[in-house]
């Protein structure tokens, strides 16, 4: 059942309906039919493709869709869009974003003709040392107890990024971009089958936390489908962010009670480790302007987020080895058989997170422009061989710039964990400005912790920190230092095409965001599928280690095939989805293609603001 908010649309006559069919990968969608009679708000639904005229926005909730496609009919543009998608996201999707997350932006700005990026990721506290989470014999501290601790809590960046985007990019007030997702929280949304499922995964820990359980659960289970879920004490953090700005974050009223309630949690009784983040540590926090990582494929120009996410590098890298890899076999992506693809994407998967895992941190001197060069890729794609699967691990590589050898590697390195729960939006506008917006709290409903009277939780972002380094002897960027950002895999990505939006998209899904994005990228510009197809495809993720697999190719024929090329396939989880895509094709400043999932997470909601009907 999809979610229906229970006001009515922000701007009148702003309210789409109809599904268009999918239409081919590159072609220009057919003139808009005869348009059908709208529907009330809460009967609109929840589509995963719709093309048309007037701006775009995809997202995984309807509501939140919605909200994001008023601002454009009121006159904002994409990134007005995007923060206000992104705070009613902080609403209906309260385990996966939030006010007490981070995350990152790609935006094209169309007055200036170039990319730029926010990194608005969680920092830790300036107390932390890479010893942070180890015990007194060295050992990693267990992972679960930290997740549901203070001590797993970063600073929140995503009210920051919020602030700059909406200053930097934006056109409309801070407030006004707050006000839809403070009226949601208010009247509510109706319980879909994914909240009420992912409430019920979470209701045992949720009930450690007085404050989490009173204001998630219903006498103490997960709120019913159908049901009307209100959260009255968001809609006054939203308030307090539109009368006193973000500064309440970082020095203000609910900085104080982030600070207080992440130091000592309140609990049933159990016992949960406090946290170090302190009133300074939030006040020092700023969202950072960052350039993007660019590199290009097929002739595209694709741009993604830099450190302290690995997504644009290691997406350049996946991309540039499918590249070596047409030239070293003569044959290019798009001819290969099913199998075949999927071998190539796994071996090119397998092969940049080697490289990722070793070399990208939030540290000084990470070898962004080598990780991202075609020399490198051709010097790594030396070990693919068409017909078998290198042995996982695969060692990591030396970008050190001299790429004349083709001897392999010899150290290899475990998968550090990370976890899935994350959600992605995609704006466009009529002035040709788009918007791809990853945003966390890192597992689902993060630490489990809520601040009291305020209604959001708390982020767990600090667990995606190595605990120990992952080799004895070989130094680690990921593990934990004062005021130091967390590697992410965030992937928000932006393409162009002679310098103008071509594909927007981005995906949740821990260290699957990766292989989802690159995914969805060459199912739609290898191998010819329509967009929305593309995103709907079934997925592998190979991550140098057992290669997580969806059903329809974990116990299919491409499954056994590529288990006989002896690749190792194992299910991709309960349930057992990888990713959840959204994107928009950008056919001119005048038409576009807003898609999403078809079924995982529930389906996604695309949104044009002038839709095309049948």
């Amino acid at each position: 059942m999809p979610r229906s908010v229970l006001f009515a649309g922000l701007a009148a006559g702003s309210l789409c309906v109809g599904l268009l069919a999918p239409t081919t990968a590159l072609a220009q969608p057919a003139a808009p039919a005869t348009k059908a009679p709208p529907q009330p708000t809460s009967q609109q639904p929840k589509v995963p493709v719709m093309t048309g005229s007037g701006g775009a926005v995809a997202s995984v909730d309807r509501d939140a869709s919605q909200v994001g496609l008023d601002v454009l009919a009121r006159g904002g543009n994409a990134a007005d869009a995007a923060v206000a998608t992104a705070a009613a996201l902080g609403v209906t999707e309260p385990y996966s974003a939030g006010i007490g997350g981070g995350g990152f932006l790609v935006y094209y700005d169309a007055k200036r003709h170039s990319v730029r990026t926010i990194d608005g990721r969680e920092t830790a506290p300036q107390t932390f040392t890479d010893k942070t989470f180890t015990n007194p014999d060295g050992s990693a501290m267990d992972f679960n107890t930290v997740v549901n601790s203070g001590l797993s809590i970063g600073i929140p960046g995503t009210p920051a990024l919020w602030a700059k985007a909406a200053h930097d990019f934006g056109t409309r007030r801070f407030a006004d971009l707050m006000a839809p997702a403070e009226a949601l929280a208010r009247k509510g949304f109706v319980v879909d089958q994914t909240f009420h499922d992912q409430t019920a995964a979470n209701a045992a820990r949720f009930s450690k936390f007085p404050e989490t359980a009173r204001v998630f659960l219903r006498n103490g289970q997960a709120p019913a489908v159908g049901s009307t879920f209100t959260n009255p004490d968001m809609a006054k953090a939203y308030a307090e962010l539109r009368r006193h700005g973000v500064q309440s974050v970082y020095d203000g009223a609910l900085g104080a009670a982030i600070a207080a309630e992440a130091q000592h949690p309140h609990t049933d009784g159990s016992t949960v480790m406090g946290g170090q983040l302190t009133r300074g540590d939030l006040a020092a926090y700023r969202a950072l302007g960052k350039d993007p990582v660019h590199s290009t494929y097929r002739g595209l120009d694709v741009y993604g987020m830099p450190v302290p996410s690995s997504g644009g590098i290691t997406i350049a890298e996946i991309l540039n080895l499918l590249q070596a890899y047409d030239k070293q076999t003569g044959v290019p992506l798009k001819d290969v058989s099913n199998v075949d693809y999927l071998h190539r994407f796994s071996e090119a998967s397998a092969t940049a997170f080697a490289d990722r895992n070793r070399y990208i941190g939030d540290v000084p001197g990470v070898p962004v422009k080598e990780l991202t060069s075609t020399g490198f890729a051709a010097e790594r794609a030396c070990g693919f061989d068409p017909k078998k699967a290198q042995p996982r691990p695969i060692a990591f590589g030396s970008p050190d710039g001299s790429y004349t050898s083709c001897a392999p590697g010899s150290t290899t390195q475990a998968e550090p964990y990370e976890g899935q729960s994350t959600t992605h939006l995609v704006t466009a506008d009529r002035w040709g400005n788009v918007a791809s917006y990853t945003l966390t709290i890192e597992q689902t409903g993060g630490s489990g912790i809520t601040v009291p009277g305020w209604g959001f939780l708390l982020n767990n972002e600090l667990t995606d920190f190595d605990f120990t380094p992952l080799t004895a002897g070989v130094p680690d960027p990921n593990l934990p230092g004062p005021g130091k950002r967390p590697r992410s895999s965030m992937s928000p990505t932006i393409l162009l095409k002679d310098g103008k939006p071509f594909l927007t998209l981005g995906s949740p899904g821990g260290a699957t965001i990766i292989t989802s994005v690159a995914q969805t990228l060459t199912e739609y510009l290898d191998r010819g599928l329509p967009l929305v197809d593309a995103i709907a495809a079934p997925r592998l993720s190979s991550r140098n280690g057992k290669e997580q697999a969806e059903p329809a190719i974990l116990n299919g024929p491409d499954g056994a095939a590529l288990t006989a090329l002896g690749h190792v396939l194992v299910s991709a989880g309960n349930p057992p989805e990888i990713g959840a895509v959204t994107a928009i094709r950008t056919y001119s400043r005048h038409w576009f293609e807003a898609a999403a999932e078809t079924s995982r997470r529930g389906g996604g909601s695309a949104m044009v603001l002038h839709p095309a009907h049948q």
